[in-house]
This record gives structure tokens, sequence and C-alpha cells, in this order.
């Protein structure tokens, strides 16, 4: 009987997982033909409101009247609020071959709402690349990713016209870290959480954090110990990048960004690179993840001198898009200023 039983198990395994893979295939393939049919739908209403038609009458009177004769003959999905996003889908990505059929349409309807093509680009890459599901998606719009990237980039950019030394994987870091980083999703909102509460939230919550770190990290140990001489030390959260072949170390820190904040990072960065890190990996990075910056201490500490170094922000709310922008605005005029103090005292 027990012979008999595990056979069967093996039978309804082999057909489950044959089920459960035709069903995949099943929804791949009706997922590329709702996102080229949609498009084609978008394609056929923008050729038919360029034959001469106002834009803004065809919105008001053509779209409802098309509306109410497709849903006639087809039944649901044509209403003027889905007829109005296949024209948008069209019109933000009018080259057919540019339409990834890796992405669904819920994703494209997203995507479409982007105006500038730059972010919409870079948007539709990292969603196929980093296998983004919608809500992954939606939120890291919400949260202007891409603008926050683009500022650390700016920053970088500042840096360089300076004609600082700057090595090759401090760059490519530069690409991959940002300022700042927003953990709304720790539900620390309070404040009145101590560091420990905050590694807690972080640990509980990884797969968020990770997606928020950025592309390539992965998660490596809490509290590691590495020890010098008679000493121990701590530090919060270990990271490892596959993009960058390199450990990145982040040191959790409420309030003002402080001098020995960074000296303490220092501190672990080099202690790791000797006890750790192997001989086909690059240098180690130090973050030093605060809730409030202090320019001082990133202009006069050794923040400024050590290129494996990083300090940024964390916000443990979602901030409107006004503030968030504003945020950025901040930082990029922080950079500038750096930039306009060095060259004065250079004279």
């Amino acid at each position: 009987m027990s012979k008999l039983a595990n056979t069967l198990s093996s039978l309804v395994q082999a057909i489950a997982q044959h089920i459960e893979q035709a069903r995949t295939e099943v929804r791949r393939t009706v997922n590329s033909a709702m996102v080229q049919s949609y498009w084609e739908v978008g394609r056929l209403i923008v050729d038919h409101e360029q034959q001469g038609q106002q834009r803004a009458e065809y919105g008001k009177q053509q779209l409802q009247n098309l509306s109410q004769q497709l849903t006639e003959r087809l039944g649901k999905g044509f209403d003027v609020t889905n007829l109005r996003n296949m024209r948008r889908f069209y019109l933000a990505f009018p080259i057919r071959e540019t339409v990834s059929l890796e992405l669904s349409w819920s994703h494209y309807n997203q995507l479409a709402r982007i105006e500038n093509q730059s972010a919409r680009e870079w948007y539709l890459r990292e969603s196929v690349s980093q296998n983004w599901s919608v809500r992954a998606l939606e939120r890291q719009i919400s949260k202007l990713y891409y603008e926050r990237l683009l500022a650390s980039q700016d920053k970088a950019a500042v840096e360089a016209e300076a004609k600082q030394y700057t090595t090759p994987l401090a760059e490519k870091a530069k690409d991959y870290l940002r300022d700042p980083y927003i953990l709304d999703f720790l539900n620390l909102q309070d404040k009145t959480y101590q560091e420990s509460e905050l590694e807690q939230a972080i640990i509980s919550n990884l797969q968020q954090f990770l997606l928020e770190l950025g592309k390539g990290f992965a998660f490596v140990e809490r509290q590691q110990r590495i020890r010098f001489e008679d000493e121990d030390f701590y530090i919060d959260l270990v990271f490892y990048n596959f993009k960058l072949k390199c450990f990145l170390l982040v040191d959790l820190k409420l309030g003002k960004l402080k001098h020995q904040d960074i000296g303490q990072m220092d501190t672990y960065v080099r202690l790791y690179d000797e006890q750790h890190k192997g001989d086909d990996d690059n240098p180690t990075i130090g973050l030093v993840l605060c809730s409030e910056k202090s320019e001082a201490v990133v202009q006069y500490s050794v923040l400024a001198d050590q290129k494996q170094l990083f300090a940024a922000k964390y916000l443990p709310y979602l901030p409107s898009e006004e503030e968030l922008k504003r945020e950025l605005e901040r930082e990029r005029a922080k950079a500038v200023a750096q930039l306009a103090y060095k060259e004065t005292g250079d004279e």
C-alpha cells in the first residue's frame, strides 16, 4: 500500500508540474497577445485622430462613441479610460520593436504615465532586467528611484569637474548608491525607535530593503564581528554586490552624521579588506546610513578623500513627490557649492 501511495504521489507531482508549466505558458501567451493588441488599438486610435480631427473634440466625443460601439460588439474592457490608456501606451512607445513582451500590460500602463522619456526607458530596462513586479515598478516610480539615482550621478559629475582622483570602482559604486534612501516600509514614523529597532525592522523587511538598496545586492550577515588585536567590532549589516564584485558594509546611525561615524566606517572597511576580501573581490565599500547628514562632516572628514566611503540620508516615511524633488535639488545645490568652495580654495 505504501509503495502504491508513493507511486501515486509521484504521478500527482509529475502531472501537477506539467499543468503548472502549461498554465504559465498560457499566461505568457495571453500577456504577449494583450500587449501587442493594445499597442495596435492605440495606434489605430492615434491614426484616426490625426485624420483632421481636433484632439479635444476627439477626446470628448469620438472616444465615447468608440467605447460604446466596441463594448456592444466585444464586451467589457473598452471603456473610455482603457481606450485612453491604450492611446497613451502607443504614444509613449510608438516604435513597436521597443515594446518588450516580457512585461505585462499592467507594467506598460504604469510606464506610459511617465512623461520623461529617459526615465521611462530606464524604468522599462530595469523592470525587465530586475524582473520587477507591477507593484515593485509602481513603488519605484512613486519614490523617484530614477531621479534619485540621477541626482547621485550628477554629484559624481560635479566631483569629476573638480578633477579629483577617483578609482574606477568608486565611479561604478556611485551609479549603484543613492541619496536619500526611502524606508517607509519599516513603519518607523513615530521617531522614537532605537538603532537596534531600525536594524531589526530592516531584517524583517529584507526583500523590500534590497529592492530599495539597488540591483545586484545580496544579504550576507547582520552584526558581523571583525577582530583587531584584542578588540571586537560589530558591523550592523553586510551585503555583497555581484555586479560590483565587492562587499558593502552598512552602519546605521540615528541623528546627525558625525566625524567619528566616518572614522569608524573607515576602520571597518580597512579591517574587512584584510580579513574577508577575496583575491577576486574589489575593495570593500562602506556606507553610513543616517537620519540627518552634515555637510561639514562630508567636506572636512576622510569622506572627502577616501573614495570607498559614502554617507547617505534615509527617510523613514514616503515623502510627496514635491518634497522628494526639493530634497534632490538641495543635494545638487550642495554639490555645486562644494565645488565652488574647492575651486576658491585652490586659487
